[in-house]
């Protein structure tokens, strides 16, 4: 019997790849015609998107373009509904499985208002969530070592694992606790929803830091960075940039279109 065939993937012309390009491997992640609604409300109509392992792409555009909404869809949150279209991981179609299921498979999510939890302590979150991730328990141990090896690298008070989640914390703390997640649950893909919102330019800097500190020990990560501003493009450089506008994405290009979008703003995409 012959060997089975790698798939196939087609690369749509606006999400990255050459149009009509083809790769024996299935990309990372490939997001298809997506079309998404809130309420009955239309809010993605029709993006299509993909990221190959180890790329950093950056979704941008103007306040209610869907670029939130895309981050979430991603994830598998409820509260919106996918009309149609398809969420490839690794070319495995997830479009239906929840959250629990995306991030045993390797997703993640950086969420733009991190939720407080008080009474449980992020050691104890994070051996849970990276043990659910593994499927298979952590010592204590293990997750004290290596907290501890990242609380270092991302430049982190060591005591900052006995806190409880996001209880009390600044903004800046709140988006460092995501980028500290996402390092220890060691994702393939993670998805980075306004993580430099809220944050003064110290801030992002430090979450701009930590996550390319993430990316230099997984160069495997693949990485959707949605911003609203060209000011953590200045720390990152992504692989593309992708304008979205009205649910759609409109253009895509290099590290220059954050440059065009600083100086002449979304005006010329809104018409």
């Amino acid at each position: 019997m012959p060997a089975a065939r790698p798939p196939t993937v087609s690369a749509p012309a606006d999400a990255g790849g050459e149009p009509g390009a083809t790769t024996t491997t299935a990309p990372l992640l490939a997001v298809e015609d997506l079309h998404v609604s809130v309420e009955g409300t239309p809010i993605l109509r029709g993006v299509d998107l993909v990221v190959r392992a180890g790329e950093l792409h950056a979704i941008m555009g103007p306040n209610g373009s869907g670029k939130s909404t895309l981050a979430n869809v991603l994830l598998g949150n409820p509260a919106y509904a996918v009309e149609s279209g398809r969420v490839l991981l690794r070319g495995e179609d997830v479009t239906l499985l929840a959250p629990d299921a995306r991030a045993k498979l390797g997703m993640f999510l950086a969420f733009q208002y991190p939720e407080e939890i008080p009474g449980v302590p992020i050691a104890q979150f994070l051996r849970q969530a990276a043990a659910a991730r593994r499927g298979g328990e952590l010592s204590v141990l293990e997750v004290r070592v290596k907290l501890r090896e990242w609380l270092e690298r991302l430049g982190m008070d060591l005591s900052f694992g006995d806190r409880h989640l996001n209880d009390g914390f600044s903004g800046g703390e709140k988006k460092r606790n995501e980028i500290l997640q996402m390092a220890l649950l060691e994702p393939d893909l993670a998805v980075l929803d306004e993580t430099d919102s809220g944050l003064d330019i110290d801030g992002v800097r430090a979450v701009a830091r930590g996550v390319e500190e993430v990316r230099r020990a997984r160069p495997q990560l693949g990485a959707v960075l949605v911003t609203h501003y060209r000011r953590i493009l200045d720390e990152l450089t992504p692989d593309r940039i992708h304008v979205l506008v009205a649910g759609r994405i409109v253009d895509s290009g290099g590290p220059e279109l954050a440059e065009r979008l600083e100086r002449d703003g979304y005006e010329g995409w809104q018409r």
